[in-house]
């Protein structure tokens, strides 16, 4: 097939490319506007007790779990005079709105809003629940806010509230985007400029990039049209689009200027290339894609749009490596090393050109030859180091984000600040509990049920369909008569316990150890029961995902090398190689060093980013483990395959592959480095972890920790059971092709 590609190529060009264009055109046309069509949630198990809880009462008792909070605040106080009015009149608009389920606020009914007034006494809060879900409300929230949040004569107004929050997070992220674009590119062109030499050369990665950040965009917006997927996604999109395209177009290049520099004629090369290097490309987007496919069986939609994301954008990647860049190739001729910057530099200062070296001078030569003389000290030094920079990662804490993952200049930010710091009451550790049927239940049922629950320890009071329990006090009056309807009934618990303690966790199985009469079911919602179920809907489901991962990079390993020991290998490099960014992650974000890097540390981490970060990190580092293989492979198999041979095809596979491999982690963590300029913190958190895995796994593993490893195993490298190895000889996947024992260094030195 990649022989077929090759002639293609070579045959029609320009009909390729032809075609190549109208594809970029249509997915340009219709996936750019994908953002309009995607959502800013998805955190949330909807399978969960939680997600039923809020189904219930939005269904049943028209009480959304999606709010507004305005804030109404003045320095003559928010009981009386011009902020009263405001007040007042911002409630009967909301009251009139068709978007709004239910308001309340200290003015109008002050029985149902305790601790709606700030301790000053200068601030208010009116609280309005939205109808529709996570995608309409905040639609709906900040058309509420531009109408209603404003100054008035002294009085100022601003926005808050979970649909606030998802809101301006959707807003923030398409900016974020924007900007992201604006570093990554002009900086990984000019990085591919130093890489490359030529300017052409340079284009083809960021037109290959082009081409598979359009497909995804394009592949996203037509899932939106079926099922949900989050705006986040686009950011790694964008990123990993970029990433692979250069990963895989720097590898087809290389390999194609080695072939030329052995004295192979342009078609020869060409066709060369497509069926070694052009194989392993298309291997290393078959195992990233799969990893990334792994995340479809987590129930939040947040990670299954990465999945939906990530196999698209490595799909296109491949395609365009395979199809779009060899016909490039072509097309351009002696042209792809046409305005050389290092060769107009040489003849600028009159400097001669480079000698070339002998390929047991490169320094990736020496460097392996050097690790295998000492490969037990260095790997286990290398090992201690990864496990010492993860060691934070065993105290990680995980929690639900809220406002302050914005910057804070955002108004929802400001107003969850102001609560937090001015306001006694703390809707954050607030418990809802819903009773979906109440056939049966007497009032002095949910009496008794409401005191017991108010007993609970770190429970300051409950409020029930039949009145209001206080801890060690008598039942109030009756609070909202919306509370019992339809049937249905739901209770609300307020809470002083902390979110993400073991006193919250212990307060909530206590809670939900009370029974009602008869043992009738109930559910319960509120961040700390969200926070229950997304980590318990992510680790329920960690063992299929790390073992489908695990089986699908075994699999497709022992089939790419005939060997049973490096697929074992190369999992357990991986994981290893991942443990810098994990620890970083804790140690940076959860527990504020280095300032937290600009954003707001909780003591948290958003339970689903180290599990994004693992898929796509795992991923990734199939790509450099599947470069360093190929070559590795190509030199024993033309050896005779003594552990001599061994040490030295390391060493020979490195000096080809290693000045590519850093060149391609240079070039990704450009990428990613640039989503570090987000303003949503866990997706500059995720911008640092996956930034720092994949350089920790291009150095610190590729180029010292697995020439150390092959080198303690030897011939044992590439032994298989004869079984296994008859059924592996029946496939066309490995890679094969003559071992190439000139240019000297690499092809990226030849071509300067």
């Amino acid at each position: 097939m990649l022989t077929r590609l090759a002639r293609i190529a070579i045959a029609a060009p320009r009909r390729v490319i032809a075609v190549a264009i109208l594809v970029m055109v249509g997915t340009a046309i219709f996936g750019i506007p994908a953002a309009n069509s995607l959502s800013g949630g998805g955190l949330v198990d909807r399978t969960s007790e939680s997600a039923h809880a809020a189904a219930v009462l939005a269904e049943k008792l028209n009480r959304g779990d999606m709010e507004i909070v305005l804030l109404v605040s003045s320095e003559g106080g928010a009981e009386d005079g011009p902020a009263r009015a405001v007040g007042t009149d911002i409630v009967r608009q909301l009251a009139q709105s068709p978007f709004v389920a239910q308001v309340a606020s200290p003015w109008d009914t002050p029985q149902a809003a305790p601790g709606m007034l700030s301790v000053d006494g200068k601030s208010a809060m009116i609280l309005a629940t939205l109808n529709g879900d996570e995608n309409s409300a905040p639609k709906h929230a900040q058309s509420l806010a531009d109408r209603l949040a404003r100054d008035h004569d002294g009085v100022t107004v601003r926005a808050g509230g979970t649909a606030m929050v998802y809101s301006q997070v959707n807003h923030q992220t398409e900016k974020d985007l924007l900007r992201m674009e604006l570093i990554a590119v002009p900086v990984s062109f000019l990085a591919l400029v130093w890489v490359f030499g030529g300017l052409l050369a340079a284009a083809l990665p960021m037109a290959v990039g082009g081409f598979a950040i359009l497909g995804a965009l394009a592949v996203m917006r037509a899932l939106a049209l079926v099922t949900d997927v989050s705006i986040f996604a686009l950011n790694v999109t964008v990123a990993l689009g970029l990433a692979l395209a250069i990963d895989y177009t720097l590898l087809i290049v290389s390999r194609y200027r080695e072939e030329l520099a052995v004295g192979v004629d342009r078609d020869e090369a060409l066709v060369r290339t497509l069926t070694t290097a052009g194989r392993t490309v298309l291997f290393s987007a078959m195992t990233v894609a799969l990893a990334l496919a792994a995340m479809v069986f987590f129930p939040m939609y947040f990670l299954k749009s990465f999945a939906y994301a990530g196999v698209a954008v490595v799909a296109f990647s491949a395609l365009a490596a395979v199809v779009v860049a060899p016909t490039v190739i072509v097309l351009l001729g002696d042209r792809l090393d046409a305005l050389n910057v290092w060769q107009l530099g040489r003849q600028l200062f009159r400097r001669p050109e480079p000698p070339q070296r002998p390929v047991e001078r490169s320094f990736w030569y020496r460097t392996a030859k050097l690790v295998t003389r000492h490969a037990i000290r260095v790997g286990l030094a290398i090992i201690a180091l990864l496990l010492a920079l993860g060691a934070p990662f065993l105290g990680i804490r995980w929690g639900y984000p809220d406002d302050r993952v914005l910057p804070t200049s955002s108004s929802a930010r400001v107003v969850g600040d102001r609560i937090r710091d001015g306001f006694n009451a703390n809707a954050e550790t607030r418990v809802t509990i819903v009773l979906p049927e109440t056939a049966g239940l007497t009032q002095p049922d949910l009496d008794r049920y409401a005191a017991q629950l108010s007993r609970v320890t770190d429970v300051s009071a409950v409020s029930s369909p039949t009145g209001t329990f206080v801890a060690g006090a008598p039942k109030g009056p009756p609070s909202a008569p919306a509370a019992l309807a339809n049937g249905s009934a739901y209770l609300t618990v307020e809470s002083t316990a902390p979110l993400y303690t073991q006193a919250s966790e212990n307060q909530l199985a206590r809670l939900h150890a009370i029974a009602l009469p008869g043992h009738q079911a109930v559910l319960m919602t509120g961040i700390a029961q969200m926070n229950r179920d997304c980590v318990n809907g992510i680790t329920s489901r960690l063992p299929s995902v790390f073992g489908f991962i695990a089986v699908v990079t075994l699999v497709l390993l022992f089939l790419f090398t005939g060997s049973v020991v490096l697929p074992i290998k190369a999992v357990l490099l991986n994981m290893l190689s991942l443990t810098a960014a994990f620890g970083a992650l804790v140690w940076i974000f959860q527990d504020g060093h280095l300032g937290a890097l600009g954003t707001t540390p909780t003591g948290t981490l958003v339970a689903n980013i180290p599990v994004l970060m693992f898929c796509i990190a795992f991923g990734l580092s199939m790509d450099y483990e599947v470069f360093l293989l190929s070559r590795i492979r190509e030199y024993w198999l033309d050896s005779p395959q003594t552990h001599a041979d061994n040490d030295e095809s390391i060493a020979l596979g490195l000096a080809r592959t290693g000045r590519v491999i850093t060149a391609a982690a240079l070039l990704m963590s450009i990428s990613f480095a640039a989503l570090i300029s987000a303003e949503v913190s866990f997706m500059r958190m995720f911008g640092v972890g996956l930034t720092i895995a994949v350089l920790a796994d291009a150095t610190l593993v590729r180029v010292l920790l697995v020439p150390a490893f092959m080198h303690v195993f030897g011939g044992l490298n590439w032994w298989a059971p004869k079984p296994l190895a008859r059924l592996r000889n029946r496939t066309s996947i490995s890679e094969s092709g003559p071992a190439r024992t000139t240019p000297p260094g690499d092809a990226v030195t030849a071509a300067r």
